[in-house]
């Protein structure tokens, strides 16, 4: 399994007793409605995949969690500190009106005057404003989320139509 087939849903904090309890944190909206058999670990950056034998939910971002073959403290504590997958395949689907602008990654960038851009690849997020970045002939530019910039999204398709302030590509390219 690929870090991109994948998506993160929290990470392991600590273990909790001597039986191979772990305490999660979860920074992923309503898991608790998604059915999770099988979690994927990232372990020195490689996926491997775990049975979840049971997961409880406290709070509002945390959980208690036992793995198969996890039965002790000693093979909890190896998985301490290490970020939760889940397969791309149990992301819930969002409804229109519950779509973001932090959603957009992975959508294609389309300039109206150069033209395609490329794939968002990261959305970064600061106290003003959402700052996307695509990687366009080998450089990464940053161009904000907002209004003026944003003329069209297609969903479906996965295209955000932009016309991004002139002369900002050159900025990056020179």
């Amino acid at each position: 399994m690929k870090i991109e087939d994948c998506f993160r849903v929290g990470s392991i904090l600590k273990t909790k007793g001597l039986k191979g309890e772990m305490q999660l944190y979860v920074d992923f909206d309503n898991l608790a409605d998604i059915d999770i058999a099988t979690i994927f670990l990232d372990l020195s950056g490689k996926l491997i995949p775990y049975f979840v034998e049971s997961i409880k939910y406290q709070q509002k971002n945390t959980a208690h969690l036992y793995l198969e073959d996890i039965d002790t403290i000693e093979k909890a504590s190896i998985l301490v500190k290490k970020d939760i997958y889940l397969s791309n395949k149990l992301k819930p689907k969002k409804k229109k009106s519950e779509f973001t602008l932090k959603d957009l990654k992975g959508f294609t960038a389309v300039d109206e005057n150069e033209g395609e851009l490329g794939e968002i690849t990261a959305i970064h997020e600061y106290p003003q404003q959402l700052i996307a970045a695509v990687t366009y002939k080998g450089f990464e530019v940053l161009f904000p989320l907002n209004e003026e910039i944003i003329k069209g999204i297609d969903v479906v398709k996965e295209l955000v139509m932009v016309d991004l302030p002139e002369g900002l590509l050159e900025i990056y390219l020179d």
